[in-house]
């Protein structure tokens, strides 16, 4: 999944807005999905409207539909997977796990496109003050497993759901590696799991390098473990590294491959 950020602050793209270019780009490189978000989610991010959002995400959907990949819609706001889905983007990505709007799961469930479930606490303005956890591991599993069971409640069929369990998100770098570590028990929940470890502050973390824009050899070491632990879909920046970085180690780990 090639992370297709039309937000002027993000450290993906150096404060450039995205372009069709760099989804071409990604395509080529191999993306098997675009996703594509109107708003930030970093820590401390004030929201923007859903007009606002639906303005930059809008014309990116239009023009890359139909040109292989999936397109994904990162967003919180049901309005915008609505207007997402119908320009042509068939997976719908929200952090908050269709808990921030409330027509967001009914409209999921009517449209019967693929959602990614992510665990996360408050907003992106609060989440890093929502870090506390009696027990990391169990409380993310069922805090998200509530999310699934919500969901589903709400008519959304398991079949279309994925799991993401937010690294990042309500979590410090040492609850991040923490979570990254066991992800293998998250398998538990019998659907596909996302994971986004591309450029986190985890990465620079462990690696002493303060620019997110050079994070991509720490970020393809931890995407590779998270494929060990059993992620199906890798969020990334760097698609053409990362493809061939999973090329390799998928032979390495299958020599009839």
């Amino acid at each position: 999944m090639g992370i297709l950020n039309a937000t002027p602050d993000s450290f993906a793209n150096a404060g450039q807005p995205a372009s069709l270019d760099h989804g071409l780009a990604m395509i080529d490189a191999g993306a098997a999905i675009l996703d594509i978000g109107g708003e930030s989610t970093r820590p401390g991010a004030e929201p923007v409207s859903p007009a606002e959002e639906q303005r930059r995400v809008l014309p990116l959907i239009t023009a890359l539909a139909g040109r292989g990949p999936a397109i994904s819609i990162d967003t919180r706001n049901a309005s915008t997977m609505a207007a997402a889905l119908d320009a042509g983007a068939t997976i719908v990505n929200d952090v908050s796990g269709l808990t921030y709007d409330p027509a967001a799961a009914p409209l999921v469930a009517a449209s019967g496109c693929r959602v990614v479930l992510m665990h996360s606490r408050g907003t992106p303005a609060t989440m890093q003050q929502l870090t506390h956890y009696d027990d990391l591991i169990s409380n993310v599993r069922d805090e998200l497993a509530a999310r699934v069971a919500r969901a589903e409640a709400a008519g959304v069929s398991r079949a279309n759901m994925i799991v993401d369990v937010g690294l990042g998100f309500a979590k410090t770098a040492e609850q991040s590696l923490a979570l990254l570590r066991r992800l293998a028990e998250f398998r538990a929940f019998g659907l596909p799991i996302l994971v986004g470890v591309s450029r986190k502050s985890f990465i620079g973390r462990i690696s002493g390098e303060a620019d997110p824009q050079r994070r991509m050899p720490g970020s393809i070491a931890a995407a590779l473990f998270a494929l060990q632990q059993g992620a199906t879909i890798l969020r990334v920046h760097d698609v053409a590294a990362t493809a061939q970085a999973v090329r390799v180690w998928q032979t390495l780990a299958n020599p009839r491959m």
